[in-house]
């Protein structure tokens, strides 16, 4: 494992935990065009509408004629209003001041534009050289395009990176980006997982 250069985060579930956040923003589009609306007790829904892009979230949970009818609501929806829903994770920011000052750090999200008002919201904004989201590229994860991209803008090889995520589809976007990947909070194929952002920084130093 390198990333001796830099860290690629994903964002959902590793810088934050956006559970209750993403849930309730795609309940709010669901019930704006009186679909049936995604329960907690429902945890594989709930998986998708946390790891995947809008576009896919709606083609996985939502007929052809309901998911071009959704995309048009979401144009409409203002993600700012669920923010407060979103939790940093323990010791995130103390983690970021210290390999700020080591490694170029990046995010890589399957969020949209909007990723960049969360990181402006919660003062992050400054700690990460570029932030790649769906919006920049033309195939999400889990294909490798995002990472590429994030590796291209921060300078460096995908083999001289580490990519942090917490989903099936961060692993396989790694694999196929040739960038060294960390599981966090989950371990995928055998990777190498950590339990927190301090396990994280203790790995790098």
């Amino acid at each position: 494992m390198t990333g001796g250069r830099g860290v690629v985060f994903d964002c959902d579930g590793v810088l934050f935990e956006s559970r209750k956040a993403n849930l309730a923003y795609y309940n709010t589009i669901f019930e704006a065009c009186g679909f049936p609306l995604v329960s907690e007790d429902e945890p594989d829904k709930v998986h998708v509408c946390h790891t995947a892009a809008t576009p896919q979230v709606f083609a996985a949970l939502l007929s052809p004629k309901q998911s071009q009818q959704a995309l048009i609501v979401a144009r409409g929806i203002d993600y700012r209003q669920f923010l407060p829903l979103m939790i940093p994770e323990p010791d995130l920011l103390e983690v970021l001041q210290v390999l700020h000052e080591s490694h170029s750090l990046a995010v890589a999200t399957n969020r949209g534009h909007g990723v960049k008002e969360l990181l402006t919201f919660f003062g992050l904004d400054d700690y990460f050289v570029t932030v790649v989201s769906s919006a920049d590229v033309k195939r999400p994860k889990p294909h490798p395009d995002m990472l590429l991209l994030a590796a291209e803008r921060l300078g460096f090889e995908p083999a001289e990176l580490l990519f942090v995520g917490d989903s099936e589809l961060d692993c396989q976007a790694a694999d196929e980006a040739g960038m060294p990947f960390v599981g966090y909070k989950n371990s995928f194929d055998g990777q190498q997982a950590v339990n927190g952002h301090r396990d994280l920084l203790a790995l790098l130093s």
